[in-house]
């Protein structure tokens, strides 16, 4: 492995847990200087004391915790952005305005407000980065999602916007959707361990791992090759609401 000082820094917001920590990991054993960027200080703490990276508290939905991230980090090749998450599954019509506000700051303020702040870094490297965990949810739609959908939405369309307005500078830009993916995310968004166990019950969902796969992948491309937009869902999964359950 390179020495310290040489290695590409890879950023990865969200990463105290689920894909953002199964991220942090994998970008550490390809030789990345990792820094993790999250509000749970202690989980992002211990991980970057177990792969050699860099912990530093982050809130995505505050400027001045963005800004003050983005200065212990001058140097930067890649920037996973992963912070984000749904909350409750309310009808439309019925929707916790508060709920939907929160991801859309979290989801689509917060990916735009750490890219920016990001971005300069990024392209000094002369081959920058930015890939994006957006979700499914980001082009498709299902009942009792829809500030979540309106969110996913939101960050694909900012990715895909951004990939026009970067061309011909050197930064990629990929936005990667998965579908189900087992971590505490539907913990999260139900409040409930028995709800969340349910949404996987009978199925095999994709892991964290699964997910940190194809980051890397991507990250590990030529720096000719943009892997745009990816799609990865578990093999019992066709759309959000076609799924094979065994029982």
């Amino acid at each position: 492995m390179p020495e310290a000082a040489a290695r590409p820094v890879a950023v990865v917001t969200g990463a105290s847990g689920g894909i953002g920590e199964a991220t942090a990991r994998r970008l550490a054993a390809e030789g990345y200087d990792v820094v993790l960027g999250a509000r749970r200080v202690d989980r992002i703490e211990a991980i970057a004391a177990d792969v050699g990276g860099r912990a530093i508290p982050l809130d995505v939905t505050d400027d001045a915790s963005v800004a003050a991230f983005a200065a212990e980090v001058p140097v930067l090749s890649v920037l996973v952005n992963n912070a984000g998450g749904a909350l409750g599954v309310d009808p439309v019509l019925e929707a916790d305005i508060d709920g939907w506000r929160q991801m859309y700051e979290t989801n689509v303020l917060g990916t735009v407000r750490v890219t920016k702040a990001l971005i300069g870094a990024l392209e000094a490297s002369g081959d920058g980065l930015v890939v994006t965990i957006g979700s499914i949810a980001g082009f498709e739609i299902y009942p009792g999602g829809g500030g979540y959908i309106a969110a996913k939405h939101g960050v694909s369309a900012a990715m895909r916007t951004m990939r026009i307005e970067l061309l011909g500078r050197p930064v990629r830009v990929t936005e990667l959707q998965p579908g189900m993916v087992e971590t505490d995310f539907s913990k999260v968004r139900l409040g409930d361990d028995e709800k969340a166990a349910a949404v996987y019950r009978g199925m095999t969902p994709l892991i964290a791992d699964d997910v940190a796969d194809v980051v890397v992948f991507v990250a590990t491309r030529p720096s000719h090759v943009d892997l745009d937009t990816i799609v990865i869902r578990p093999r019992d999964q066709a759309s959000a609401r076609d799924v094979h359950r065994k029982d």
